[in-house]
């Protein structure tokens, strides 16, 4: 890690990890650490897909949305959504709708 950087705590991190607390909460709790179970990995999946074109800071800020819009990611929940779920996903303002 010759590029980390010191943070206001002392740890060192990857320079981008500092711009914001997001990013260092991120960074010291799930950057480059395994995920475990489906329902983890189906969230990991969804959140990476809505990133495209955004910055992951947009989607980190909106995961509180996504997680209650998609009945925090359980595969099984999801899987039963109905149409009406679907029309309430298009106009659910907590998720990037695109």
């Amino acid at each position: 890690m010759s590029d980390a950087l010191a943070g206001p705590d002392g740890a060192l991190r990857c320079p981008w990890a500092l711009s914001t607390e997001d990013y260092v909460s991120y960074h010291d709790k799930e950057w480059g650490r395994p995920v475990h179970g489906d329902d983890a990995l189906y969230e990991r999946l969804c959140l990476e897909a809505f990133q495209s074109g955004l910055s992951w800071i947009t989607i980190l800020r909106r995961r509180p949305g996504f997680r209650a819009a998609f009945a925090d990611f359980e595969i099984a929940s999801v899987a039963a959504f109905t149409d009406v779920d679907k029309e309430r996903l298009l106009g659910d303002p907590g998720i990037i709708r695109n």
